[in-house]
């Protein structure tokens, strides 16, 4: 079976060049004409594009190179490879079709030959192009799909000592970007802040066992030292170009942070306090209290929420509170798909 034939598309005023360009094309290729720059634009915008056009210059209407420029402008149509075949052979001519985008240029009278060759190997081009953007798409894709993978076991790890199942974060996570899209934010920065969530405990890492899971309350010096765990997690993330990161790092460094002031570890203050940070950590303060640990029983969802409520504008941002209650048949959902094994 042979590959399908591709396609070209050849746009002239004159049908007697039509002709001339069809008649050495057509044995090979499949041949779609336009007589005008809007036609020519039409068939380039269908849904089965040309593969290359073949682009008079001087025509009634829309010039070649109005119908170039417009083809380079469209990102629907700006990859399809353009050649300038043209009577119109000055330096000057020529530069401005390539400024314009256009992949090669061919003056009238052509030669058959030289028609064949540079349509054959702006096709063999054009193909190394797209497999080349789809081997670079894939490669990229799987960049990030391992990069949000270690970030997330990492946010794991932070949490493996005091919930061994690491759902907290997995929650914690969604009922995140269920608020972000609440409070407004757009698709892919809720996106950007579920992936980022599960960093913000990560400097519990730096924290010492006989603090971190100790059963009682802490001493003054020993809540003096967990303070510390949001520094911990920032310089465990660092400074990174990667976008995910960075939100990770604004979340790790600021979740303790109470809209009154009095959180940690800078005591920011209302809208001082990063909008991630406040998203996370209403779905952080939910999470740890209607989930229940081997040191304490699950507060009743009812519960939760009334602290949620009591909380607001104290440790809370007040506009958020009631957007995640609102929020909360979502919420609920996404704790009874990833609930906790029973500690009895």
């Amino acid at each position: 079976m042979t590959d399908e034939k591709k396609t070209i598309l050849v746009v002239d005023d004159t049908p007697e060049n039509i002709d001339v360009l069809r008649g050495i094309l057509e044995d090979d290729y499949r041949v779609k004409v336009a007589l005008d720059g809007t036609r020519a634009l039409k068939i380039a915008n269908a849904a089965k594009q040309p593969d290359l056009i073949l682009l008079d210059i001087m025509m009634p209407g829309l010039s070649g190179y109005d119908v170039c420029k417009q083809l380079k402008d469209n990102p629907l149509t700006r990859q399809i490879p353009v050649i300038f075949v043209t009577a119109m052979g000055e330096v000057e001519d020529e530069s401005k079709g390539f400024t314009l985008g256009a992949v090669d240029y061919m003056t009238k009278p052509v030669n058959p030959a030289i028609v064949h060759a540079r349509v054959q190997t702006h096709l063999m081009l054009y193909d190394q192009k797209l497999q080349l953007e789809d081997t670079v798409a894939q490669r990229t894709r799987e960049l990030n799909e391992t990069r949000m993978e270690i970030i997330r076991r990492l946010g794991r790890a932070a949490e493996y000592k005091d919930n061994e199942t690491g759902m907290h974060v997995i929650r914690m996570s969604l009922y995140t970007k269920i608020l972000a899209i609440a409070a407004g934010l757009d698709h892919e920065q809720a996106e950007l802040l579920l992936n980022a969530a599960p960093m913000h405990d990560v400097g519990k890492i730096g924290i010492a066992d006989f603090i971190l899971l100790k059963p009682g309350p802490l001493n003054n010096e020993e809540w003096a030292i967990m303070r510390k765990h949001p520094q911990f997690g920032a310089e465990i993330i660092g400074d990174n170009d990667s976008d995910v990161l960075r939100m990770a790092h604004i979340v790790a460094l600021a979740h303790h942070e109470k809209w009154n002031g009095t959180g940690y570890p800078f005591g920011l203050k209302g809208e001082a306090i990063p909008l991630a940070a406040r998203i996370v950590a209403i779905a952080d303060v939910f999470d740890a209290l209607t989930t229940e640990r081997p040191y304490k029983k699950a507060w009743t969802v009812e519960d939760a929420i009334a602290i949620l409520e009591k909380d607001a504008g104290s440790h809370f941002d007040p506009k958020l509170v009631p957007l995640f209650i609102k929020a909360m048949p979502e919420i609920l959902a996404v704790k009874a798909s990833y609930a906790e094994t029973s500690y009895e």
